[in-house]
């Protein structure tokens, strides 16, 4: 059977070597660097919108994830409700709010918007 391929032997100087703690170096490495690169970023920024969200108020200017810009008109545990034009308020959840604006912006928007219809 062997007369196609030649067999391959192992000399027995050769033999296979634990590689012991310098195996183990790279993969933790690489455990750690992801750790630090992905895990930690992920956890900070889950922190400051638990706490951007916590601290919301009426009259807060907020922009939604579907990007409706608007001022806080009521809150309740879950949802908030939100104006986005005058007489239109709509209710969001919570956790859909992308960020605050700085105060005056939504206003801002409704004077800008004016003055294009003029």
């Amino acid at each position: 059977m062997d007369f196609l391929i030649s067999n391959a032997y192992a000399e027995a100087g050769a033999a296979a070597q634990d590689p012991g703690i310098a195996g183990l170096v790279m993969p933790v490495a690489i455990l750690l660097m992801f750790f630090f690169l992905f895990v930690l970023p992920q956890q900070r920024r889950a922190k400051e919108q638990k706490k951007m969200i916590q601290s919301l108020a009426r009259g807060s200017e907020i922009v939604t994830n579907g990007g409706l810009l608007g001022r806080v008109v009521d809150l309740d545990d879950n949802f908030v409700q939100i104006e986005i034009a005058e007489n239109i308020q709509v209710h969001v959840q919570r956790h859909s709010i992308a960020s605050l604006m700085p105060k005056g912006t939504y206003k801002a928007r409704k004077r800008a918007e004016k003055s294009e219809k003029n």
